[in-house]
């Protein structure tokens, strides 16, 4: 098991980056590396509240850690701090135990130079998802989250 951990700066105030990340309209255009697509099934923000999301490979080249070319998460959100902290526990759907195992997932919120430092733990990684992957994919996730939150383009009910 490994673990992840990334900053990101975000030029804007810690309670719009937390609703962003607790918007599943907004998770659903944020939390999905480039090259993939993403549906959320469930999400239930608040502390014990479940969710479920799919993120599919959009070229046939891609292999699913659920299906071909699907990786599936489930999970619920252990702690919610509204502006400061949000904790989530999942795992993926999956029959390789190589995948399996639950993992956790922390955003940890604080002021800074007018914007919000965001520091971003993935911990207990399965041994099948190399390390390089996974940071790259968070990279490309977190990105996405500032620009969305930067430009106010969080999307909404579609």
């Amino acid at each position: 098991m490994t673990t992840t951990r990334l900053h990101q700066y975000i030029n804007a105030p810690c309670d719009a980056v937390y609703r962003t990340l607790i918007d599943a309209y907004a998770v659903k255009a944020w939390k999905v590396p480039d090259g993939m697509t993403s549906h959320v099934h469930e999400f239930d923000p608040r502390e014990g509240g479940l969710f479920r999301v799919s993120l599919t490979y959009e070229a046939p080249g891609g292999t699913g850690k659920t299906s071909a070319q699907t990786d599936t998460y489930h999970g619920r959100f252990a702690e919610l701090v509204p502006g400061e902290r949000i904790v989530e526990v999942m795992e993926f759907e999956t029959a390789d135990p190589a995948m399996a195992g639950e993992m956790t997932v922390s955003y940890t919120l604080t002021a800074a130079d007018g914007g919000t430092d965001l520091l971003a733990v993935h911990d207990n990684v399965p041994p099948g998802v190399a390390p390089d992957d996974n940071e790259l994919g968070w990279r490309m996730a977190l990105g996405k989250l500032a620009q969305l939150v930067e430009t106010g383009h969080a999307p909404g009910p579609q």
